[in-house]
Protein backbone atom coordinates (compact mmCIF):
# COMPACT_ATOMS: atom_id res chain seq x y z
CA UNK A 1 0.00 0.00 0.00
CA UNK A 2 2.83 2.37 0.84
CA UNK A 3 4.61 1.60 -2.43
CA UNK A 4 1.48 2.26 -4.49
CA UNK A 5 1.20 5.73 -2.97
CA UNK A 6 4.90 6.43 -3.54
CA UNK A 7 5.71 8.81 -6.37
CA UNK A 8 8.51 6.60 -7.70
CA UNK A 9 6.02 3.85 -8.60
CA UNK A 10 5.28 5.60 -11.94
CA UNK A 11 8.80 5.32 -13.45
CA UNK A 12 9.22 1.87 -11.86
CA UNK A 13 6.03 0.65 -13.54
CA UNK A 14 7.15 2.10 -16.88
CA UNK A 15 10.55 0.45 -16.50
CA UNK A 16 8.94 -2.90 -15.68
CA UNK A 17 6.76 -2.71 -18.79
CA UNK A 18 9.79 -2.01 -21.00
CA UNK A 19 11.72 -4.87 -19.40
CA UNK A 20 8.86 -7.31 -20.01
CA UNK A 21 8.47 -6.20 -23.63
CA UNK A 22 12.16 -6.78 -24.31
CA UNK A 23 12.20 -10.09 -22.46
CA UNK A 24 9.36 -11.36 -24.61
CA UNK A 25 10.61 -9.90 -27.90
CA UNK A 26 14.32 -10.66 -27.55
CA UNK A 27 15.99 -11.78 -24.30
CA UNK A 28 19.40 -11.05 -25.86
CA UNK A 29 18.59 -7.37 -25.25
CA UNK A 30 19.95 -7.87 -21.72
CA UNK A 31 23.20 -9.55 -22.77
CA UNK A 32 26.40 -7.77 -21.71
CA UNK A 33 29.71 -8.75 -23.29
CA UNK A 34 33.30 -7.88 -22.51
CA UNK A 35 35.21 -6.88 -25.59
CA UNK A 36 38.15 -4.77 -26.65
CA UNK A 37 38.28 -1.17 -27.76
CA UNK A 38 40.17 -0.03 -30.85
CA UNK A 39 43.12 0.67 -28.56
CA UNK A 40 42.98 -2.84 -27.09
CA UNK A 41 41.47 -1.99 -23.69
CA UNK A 42 38.65 -4.11 -22.18
CA UNK A 43 35.21 -2.48 -22.48
CA UNK A 44 31.69 -3.64 -21.72
CA UNK A 45 29.12 -3.51 -24.50
CA UNK A 46 25.43 -4.24 -24.90
CA UNK A 47 22.11 -2.45 -24.92
CA UNK A 48 22.09 -2.02 -21.14
CA UNK A 49 25.53 -0.39 -21.24
CA UNK A 50 24.29 1.92 -24.00
CA UNK A 51 21.32 2.91 -21.83
CA UNK A 52 23.55 3.66 -18.83
CA UNK A 53 25.94 5.60 -21.05
CA UNK A 54 23.57 7.85 -22.97
CA UNK A 55 21.11 8.30 -20.10
CA UNK A 56 23.89 9.87 -18.03
CA UNK A 57 23.54 13.26 -19.74
CA UNK A 58 19.77 13.14 -19.43
CA UNK A 59 19.94 12.19 -15.74
CA UNK A 60 22.25 15.16 -15.06
CA UNK A 61 19.87 17.51 -16.86
CA UNK A 62 16.89 16.00 -15.01
CA UNK A 63 18.48 17.15 -11.74
CA UNK A 64 18.47 20.79 -12.81
CA UNK A 65 15.11 20.56 -14.58
CA UNK A 66 13.47 19.11 -11.45
CA UNK A 67 14.64 22.02 -9.29
CA UNK A 68 13.65 24.60 -11.92
CA UNK A 69 10.21 23.04 -12.29
CA UNK A 70 9.65 22.79 -8.54
CA UNK A 71 10.60 26.40 -7.79
CA UNK A 72 9.28 28.28 -10.84
CA UNK A 73 6.37 26.12 -11.92
CA UNK A 74 7.77 26.07 -15.45
CA UNK A 75 10.45 24.46 -17.58
CA UNK A 76 13.71 25.57 -19.17
CA UNK A 77 13.43 24.89 -22.92
CA UNK A 78 16.83 26.43 -23.72
CA UNK A 79 18.77 23.42 -22.43
CA UNK A 80 19.77 22.02 -25.83
CA UNK A 81 20.92 25.38 -27.17
CA UNK A 82 22.88 26.12 -23.98
CA UNK A 83 24.61 22.74 -24.27
CA UNK A 84 25.73 23.84 -27.75
CA UNK A 85 27.10 27.06 -26.21
CA UNK A 86 28.91 25.21 -23.41
CA UNK A 87 30.42 22.70 -25.83
CA UNK A 88 31.49 25.49 -28.18
CA UNK A 89 33.17 27.36 -25.32
CA UNK A 90 35.09 24.24 -24.27
CA UNK A 91 36.38 23.67 -27.80
CA UNK A 92 37.24 27.36 -28.21
CA UNK A 93 39.40 27.36 -25.07
CA UNK A 94 41.11 24.09 -26.01
CA UNK A 95 41.88 25.36 -29.52
CA UNK A 96 43.22 28.69 -28.26
CA UNK A 97 44.83 30.74 -31.02
CA UNK A 98 46.05 27.68 -32.93
CA UNK A 99 43.06 27.53 -35.27
CA UNK A 100 40.17 25.10 -35.44
CA UNK A 101 42.33 21.98 -35.84
CA UNK A 102 45.25 22.22 -33.41
CA UNK A 103 47.71 19.36 -33.14
CA UNK A 104 47.67 19.62 -29.34
CA UNK A 105 45.35 21.23 -26.79
CA UNK A 106 46.37 24.83 -26.11
CA UNK A 107 44.91 24.86 -22.59
CA UNK A 108 43.93 22.28 -20.00
CA UNK A 109 40.57 20.53 -20.08
CA UNK A 110 39.93 21.70 -16.52
CA UNK A 111 40.33 25.35 -17.54
CA UNK A 112 38.08 24.86 -20.56
CA UNK A 113 35.38 23.24 -18.41
CA UNK A 114 35.58 25.97 -15.76
CA UNK A 115 35.13 28.67 -18.40
CA UNK A 116 32.16 26.79 -19.86
CA UNK A 117 30.76 26.36 -16.35
CA UNK A 118 30.90 30.10 -15.69
CA UNK A 119 29.33 30.88 -19.07
CA UNK A 120 26.54 28.34 -18.51
CA UNK A 121 25.87 29.69 -15.02
CA UNK A 122 25.69 33.20 -16.48
CA UNK A 123 23.10 32.11 -19.05
CA UNK A 124 21.24 30.24 -16.31
CA UNK A 125 21.25 33.41 -14.22
CA UNK A 126 19.95 35.33 -17.25
CA UNK A 127 16.97 32.96 -17.48
CA UNK A 128 16.51 33.09 -13.72
CA UNK A 129 16.44 36.89 -13.60
CA UNK A 130 13.79 37.02 -16.32
CA UNK A 131 11.64 34.47 -14.50
CA UNK A 132 12.18 35.58 -10.89
CA UNK A 133 12.50 39.35 -11.08
CA UNK A 134 10.72 40.25 -14.31
CA UNK A 135 7.94 37.70 -13.68
CA UNK A 136 8.11 36.29 -17.21
CA UNK A 137 6.72 32.82 -17.78
CA UNK A 138 9.63 30.29 -17.75
CA UNK A 139 8.88 28.92 -21.21
CA UNK A 140 8.78 32.43 -22.71
CA UNK A 141 11.88 33.57 -20.81
CA UNK A 142 13.96 30.59 -21.92
CA UNK A 143 12.62 30.84 -25.47
CA UNK A 144 15.19 33.62 -26.03
CA UNK A 145 18.19 31.33 -25.64
CA UNK A 146 16.31 28.46 -27.26
CA UNK A 147 16.11 30.60 -30.39
CA UNK A 148 19.50 32.32 -30.27
CA UNK A 149 21.66 29.76 -28.46
CA UNK A 150 22.91 27.77 -31.44
CA UNK A 151 23.77 30.93 -33.34
CA UNK A 152 25.77 32.12 -30.34
CA UNK A 153 27.55 28.75 -30.21
CA UNK A 154 28.52 29.02 -33.89
CA UNK A 155 29.66 32.64 -33.44
CA UNK A 156 32.00 31.65 -30.58
CA UNK A 157 34.06 29.52 -33.00
CA UNK A 158 33.58 31.81 -36.02
CA UNK A 159 31.21 29.29 -37.66
CA UNK A 160 34.03 26.74 -37.85
CA UNK A 161 33.84 23.15 -36.63
CA UNK A 162 36.83 22.74 -34.29
CA UNK A 163 38.34 19.29 -33.83
CA UNK A 164 40.42 18.20 -30.84
CA UNK A 165 42.68 15.30 -31.76
CA UNK A 166 44.05 14.63 -28.27
CA UNK A 167 42.80 11.22 -27.07
CA UNK A 168 42.66 12.42 -23.44
CA UNK A 169 39.79 14.75 -24.29
CA UNK A 170 37.71 11.80 -25.51
CA UNK A 171 37.92 10.07 -22.13
CA UNK A 172 35.08 12.18 -20.67
CA UNK A 173 32.55 11.02 -23.24
CA UNK A 174 33.79 7.51 -23.89
CA UNK A 175 36.08 5.16 -21.92
CA UNK A 176 39.09 5.70 -19.71
CA UNK A 177 41.75 3.10 -20.64
CA UNK A 178 41.54 0.16 -18.26
CA UNK A 179 37.99 0.95 -17.06
CA UNK A 180 35.29 -1.13 -18.73
CA UNK A 181 32.35 1.18 -17.97
CA UNK A 182 31.81 4.42 -19.93
CA UNK A 183 33.04 7.55 -18.16
CA UNK A 184 29.67 9.40 -18.35
CA UNK A 185 28.24 6.78 -15.98
CA UNK A 186 30.70 7.84 -13.27
CA UNK A 187 30.13 11.54 -13.98
CA UNK A 188 26.38 11.04 -13.54
CA UNK A 189 26.91 9.16 -10.27
CA UNK A 190 29.12 12.00 -9.01
CA UNK A 191 26.42 14.55 -9.86
CA UNK A 192 23.81 12.43 -8.05
CA UNK A 193 25.99 12.27 -4.95
CA UNK A 194 26.48 16.05 -5.02
CA UNK A 195 22.76 16.80 -5.35
CA UNK A 196 22.00 14.26 -2.61
CA UNK A 197 24.40 16.06 -0.28
CA UNK A 198 22.94 19.44 -1.23
CA UNK A 199 19.36 18.32 -0.58
CA UNK A 200 20.29 16.53 2.63
CA UNK A 201 22.44 19.17 4.29
CA UNK A 202 20.87 22.38 2.97
CA UNK A 203 17.32 23.73 2.85
CA UNK A 204 17.37 24.28 -0.92
CA UNK A 205 14.95 21.44 -1.64
CA UNK A 206 12.50 22.54 1.06
CA UNK A 207 12.65 26.18 -0.04
CA UNK A 208 12.20 25.27 -3.71
CA UNK A 209 9.10 23.26 -2.88
CA UNK A 210 7.75 26.02 -0.64
CA UNK A 211 8.23 28.69 -3.32
CA UNK A 212 6.68 26.46 -5.96
CA UNK A 213 3.61 25.71 -3.83
CA UNK A 214 2.94 29.27 -2.68
CA UNK A 215 5.41 32.07 -3.34
CA UNK A 216 3.52 34.64 -1.26
CA UNK A 217 3.35 32.40 1.82
CA UNK A 218 7.05 31.60 1.46
CA UNK A 219 7.87 35.30 1.57
CA UNK A 220 5.84 35.69 4.78
CA UNK A 221 7.93 32.88 6.28
CA UNK A 222 11.19 34.70 5.56
CA UNK A 223 12.09 33.00 2.27
CA UNK A 224 13.19 35.08 -0.71
CA UNK A 225 11.31 33.49 -3.66
CA UNK A 226 13.26 35.41 -6.30
CA UNK A 227 16.60 34.26 -4.94
CA UNK A 228 15.50 30.61 -4.73
CA UNK A 229 14.28 30.65 -8.34
CA UNK A 230 17.51 32.31 -9.46
CA UNK A 231 19.60 29.65 -7.67
CA UNK A 232 17.70 26.80 -9.35
CA UNK A 233 18.31 28.28 -12.80
CA UNK A 234 22.01 28.71 -12.02
CA UNK A 235 22.14 25.05 -10.96
CA UNK A 236 20.44 24.21 -14.25
CA UNK A 237 23.29 26.05 -15.97
CA UNK A 238 25.85 23.96 -14.09
CA UNK A 239 24.13 20.75 -15.21
CA UNK A 240 24.17 22.06 -18.79
CA UNK A 241 27.95 22.63 -18.62
CA UNK A 242 28.56 19.04 -17.48
CA UNK A 243 26.31 17.66 -20.22
CA UNK A 244 28.06 19.90 -22.75
CA UNK A 245 31.46 18.49 -21.78
CA UNK A 246 30.19 14.92 -22.27
CA UNK A 247 28.57 15.77 -25.62
CA UNK A 248 31.63 17.34 -27.28
CA UNK A 249 33.99 14.80 -25.72
CA UNK A 250 32.13 11.90 -27.37
CA UNK A 251 33.00 13.01 -30.92
CA UNK A 252 35.77 15.55 -30.11
CA UNK A 253 33.99 18.20 -32.19
CA UNK A 254 30.57 19.82 -32.41
CA UNK A 255 27.74 20.28 -34.88
CA UNK A 256 25.90 23.39 -33.74
CA UNK A 257 22.59 22.62 -35.42
CA UNK A 258 22.37 18.98 -34.32
CA UNK A 259 24.05 18.63 -30.92
CA UNK A 260 21.58 17.96 -28.06
CA UNK A 261 18.56 18.42 -30.33
CA UNK A 262 15.29 18.04 -28.38
CA UNK A 263 17.15 16.96 -25.24
CA UNK A 264 15.21 19.56 -23.25
CA UNK A 265 12.00 17.73 -24.13
CA UNK A 266 13.45 14.47 -22.83
CA UNK A 267 14.53 16.20 -19.61
CA UNK A 268 11.04 17.61 -19.11
CA UNK A 269 9.53 14.22 -19.87
CA UNK A 270 11.85 12.62 -17.29
CA UNK A 271 10.54 15.03 -14.66
CA UNK A 272 6.94 14.28 -15.63
CA UNK A 273 7.57 10.53 -15.75
CA UNK A 274 8.94 10.82 -12.22
CA UNK A 275 5.47 11.85 -11.09
CA UNK A 276 6.45 15.46 -10.41
CA UNK A 277 3.85 18.15 -11.03
CA UNK A 278 4.99 20.37 -13.92
CA UNK A 279 3.17 23.23 -12.21
CA UNK A 280 5.77 23.24 -9.43
CA UNK A 281 5.87 22.39 -5.75
CA UNK A 282 6.72 19.04 -4.19
CA UNK A 283 9.21 16.92 -6.09
CA UNK A 284 11.06 13.62 -5.92
CA UNK A 285 14.58 13.97 -7.34
CA UNK A 286 15.24 10.23 -7.51
CA UNK A 287 12.01 9.63 -9.40
CA UNK A 288 13.11 12.20 -12.00
CA UNK A 289 16.53 10.57 -12.35
CA UNK A 290 14.92 7.15 -12.74
CA UNK A 291 12.59 8.71 -15.30
CA UNK A 292 15.63 9.81 -17.32
CA UNK A 293 16.88 6.23 -17.50
CA UNK A 294 13.39 5.02 -18.47
CA UNK A 295 13.32 7.55 -21.33
CA UNK A 296 16.68 6.28 -22.61
CA UNK A 297 15.47 2.68 -22.14
CA UNK A 298 12.48 3.53 -24.34
CA UNK A 299 14.69 5.23 -26.96
CA UNK A 300 17.11 2.29 -27.11
CA UNK A 301 14.23 -0.18 -27.34
CA UNK A 302 12.72 1.71 -30.26
CA UNK A 303 16.07 1.81 -32.04
CA UNK A 304 16.39 -1.95 -31.52
CA UNK A 305 13.02 -2.44 -33.22
CA UNK A 306 14.37 -0.41 -36.17
CA UNK A 307 12.18 2.62 -35.54
CA UNK A 308 13.48 5.60 -37.48
CA UNK A 309 14.92 8.47 -35.45
CA UNK A 310 12.42 10.86 -37.06
CA UNK A 311 9.56 8.78 -35.63
CA UNK A 312 10.86 8.74 -32.04
CA UNK A 313 9.07 11.97 -31.02
CA UNK A 314 5.74 10.39 -31.99
CA UNK A 315 6.27 7.48 -29.60
CA UNK A 316 7.41 9.84 -26.84
CA UNK A 317 4.31 11.94 -27.50
CA UNK A 318 2.20 8.89 -26.64
CA UNK A 319 4.00 8.69 -23.28
CA UNK A 320 3.33 12.40 -22.72
CA UNK A 321 -0.37 11.94 -23.48
CA UNK A 322 -0.62 9.05 -21.01
CA UNK A 323 1.17 11.07 -18.32
CA UNK A 324 -0.98 14.14 -18.89
CA UNK A 325 -4.18 12.10 -18.72
CA UNK A 326 -3.11 10.24 -15.57
CA UNK A 327 -2.05 13.50 -13.87
CA UNK A 328 -5.38 15.22 -14.61
CA UNK A 329 -7.31 15.93 -11.34
CA UNK A 330 -10.47 14.22 -12.62
CA UNK A 331 -8.60 11.03 -13.51
CA UNK A 332 -6.68 11.06 -10.22
CA UNK A 333 -9.93 11.32 -8.27
CA UNK A 334 -11.46 8.45 -10.25
CA UNK A 335 -8.39 6.27 -9.68
CA UNK A 336 -8.33 7.13 -5.99
CA UNK A 337 -12.02 6.25 -5.66
CA UNK A 338 -11.44 2.99 -7.54
CA UNK A 339 -8.50 2.19 -5.27
CA UNK A 340 -10.65 2.69 -2.18
CA UNK A 341 -13.32 0.35 -3.56
CA UNK A 342 -10.77 -2.36 -4.36
CA UNK A 343 -9.07 -1.91 -0.99
CA UNK A 344 -12.41 -2.12 0.80
CA UNK A 345 -13.35 -5.35 -0.94
CA UNK A 346 -9.95 -6.90 -0.20
CA UNK A 347 -10.10 -5.96 3.47
CA UNK A 348 -13.70 -7.10 3.91
CA UNK A 349 -13.76 -10.11 6.21
CA UNK A 350 -15.96 -13.04 5.23
CA UNK A 351 -18.97 -13.60 7.50
CA UNK A 352 -18.99 -17.02 9.15
CA UNK A 353 -22.07 -18.62 10.71
CA UNK A 354 -21.53 -20.90 13.66
CA UNK A 355 -23.54 -24.08 13.65
CA UNK A 356 -25.79 -24.46 16.65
Amino acid sequence: KGLLHNQIIIPLAALLILVLINLIADPSFFRITLGRSSAGYPVLSGYLITILDYASELAILAIGMTLVTAASGGQDISVGSCIAIAGSVILRVLCGNAGAHPETMQHSIFLAFMVALLVSMAFGAFNGVLVAYFKIQPMIATLILFTAGRSIAAWINHNELPIIKDAVFSYFGNFIPGIALPTPVFIAILCMIIIWLVLKFTTLGLYAQSVGINSASSRLNGINPELIKLITYVIMGMCVAVAGLIKVSRIQTINYSVVATDIEMDAILAVALGGNALSGGKFNMWASILGAYVIQFLTTTLYKFNVMSTALPAYKAVVVIILVVLSAPVVREKLKHLGKIISGKMNKKPVTVEAK
